[in-house]
């Protein structure tokens, strides 16, 4: 039976590494964001406070069309960043700091709700944990130029929201990872690890944790 997955987390967790790596292991499809030419951006940079709205509703069109479209994908599939980071991280951070107008953030917050309805959901999130320590030393590592400039403390108003995010959902199944520990990159171990605990969530198994003894093992 085909399997529409997930996977969520902040800036610089790893999303895109374990999406390949996945995919590879269990022969799935991966699915990496477009990138979208989106018409704002360039005003957005400018003047976040004008284009903030109308750069969010680009991107939250964009994304709805492609969960749409994996929805209906006859293999499975694995996701690179989910419809809901768009909603409940990043145009909620813009909201809290001031970019996006109460008025219309609440015409934003309905349009997403009510296209949402609609949606299915994945049959499974896998949320990235990491701490700002982490995502910084990962993003100095990976050394994008348009990253380098990611403060710390931007990147802890991320992870609040998105402990805040992942608390509240009941959508689908989530697979919490803890990706401080887990280096799926450096230890295959831990890949495979990875891959047995989203088995388990993905069979109806109620309580799936990384145990620090598996964890540890993996790693060896």
């Amino acid at each position: 039976m085909k399997k529409f997955v997930a996977v969520a987390g902040n800036i610089g967790v790893g999303k895109s590494t374990l999406v390949e790596m996945l995919c590879a292991k269990l022969g799935w499809e991966p699915f990496y964001e477009p990138v979208a030419d989106n018409p704002y951006l360039a005003d957005f940079y400018k003047d976040m406070a004008t284009w903030s709205f109308h750069s969010q509703v680009f991107f939250l069109a964009h994304r709805l069309r492609a969960h749409h479209q994996l929805a209906q994908r006859p293999t499975s599939v694995i996701q690179d960043r989910s419809v809901y980071e768009d909603a409940e991280i990043f145009a909620q951070n813009l909201f809290l700091q001031g970019h996006i107008q109460p008025r219309d953030y609440q015409t934003y917050r309905e349009l997403y709700q009510t296209v949402m309805a609609f949606l299915p959901p994945p049959d499974l999130v896998i949320y990235l944990r990491a701490s700002v320590a982490t995502l910084v030393n990962r993003i100095e590592c990976r050394g994008r130029d348009y990253e380098r400039t990611i403060a710390p403390d931007y990147l802890a108003s991320l992870n609040d929201l998105y402990e805040k995010w992942i608390a509240g959902f009941t959508l689908c199944p989530v697979l919490t990872v803890p990706a401080d520990d887990l280096d799926y990159v450096a230890h295959p171990g831990h890949l495979n690890l990875i891959a047995a605990k989203v088995d388990e969530k993905l069979t109806g198994k109620e309580e799936v944790i990384f145990a620090p003894d598996e964890v540890a093992r993996a790693a060896d």
